[in-house]
């Protein structure tokens, strides 16, 4: 490969691994032209797989600030699956094909800018698919808004209750209000009846004396 053309690949590289969510490092050896051709459509949109040369990779690895977290795993054969898609679909497609073609060793990868074990990627492989988690977080928001707005239908009715509850204990104090007026009152009426009489018999008995 001329010196161009180096320079070039590694700068592809580096700009794969700076762009993509993530990439895994894998061991191929011994796998066909053909598996690898099944390998790359089972991953469809969710990652690109492409055979790689050590040396330029770890140039690549190295200006992609990515050297602490992969360049332990260049060795040996090795090819990329670089994410582009749903990191959990392209995690399933690796593990099931590694399951149905032993050949194919997961080894490792990056996950955005961390480093990850073939343990962490099967991990990833067991979760649900992207689109399945974004509906299950719809469905929790919507049952959540709906209660909301059960709540807020429901204030108005309180309101009214509440108004009608007050309105009747009101109106139950302004009745008993003129009651305990007039009980007042009476003692007063009796006394004020009584002041003349007492007035108009003290004359009397002035007159006689």
């Amino acid at each position: 490969m001329a010196n161009t053309e180096k320079v070039a690949a590694v700068a592809e590289l580096t700009g794969r691994f700076k762009d993509s969510s993530g990439a895994v490092l894998t061991e191929y050896r011994g796998l066909t032209v053909a598996q690898l051709a099944e390998l790359r459509k089972s991953l469809g949109d969710h990652a690109t797989f492409t055979v790689v040369k050590n040396t330029l990779t770890k140039i690549a690895v190295g200006e992609a600030g990515l050297e602490n977290q992969l360049s332990s795993l260049l060795a040996g054969p090795s090819a990329i699956a670089f994410v582009d898609g749903d990191v959990v679909e392209a995690a399933k497609g690796l593990r099931d094909f590694a399951k149905a073609n032993p050949l194919l060793v997961i080894k490792g990868g990056v996950l955005d800018g961390k480093a990850i074990t073939p343990s962490e990627i099967i991990k990833l492989a067991d979760l649900e698919p992207r689109e399945v988690l974004l509906a299950k977080l719809a469905g929790a928001m919507k049952a959540t808004m709906a209660g909301a707005a059960a709540t807020f239908n429901a204030l108005p009715v309180q309101m009214a209750q509440l108004a009608e509850a007050l309105r009747v204990k009101l109106a139950a104090g302004e009745d008993a209000a003129p009651a305990a007026a007039d009980a007042s009152e009476a003692p007063m009426a009796a006394g004020a009846s009584e002041a003349p009489v007492a007035a108009e018999a003290t004359p009397d008995s002035g007159d006689e004396g």
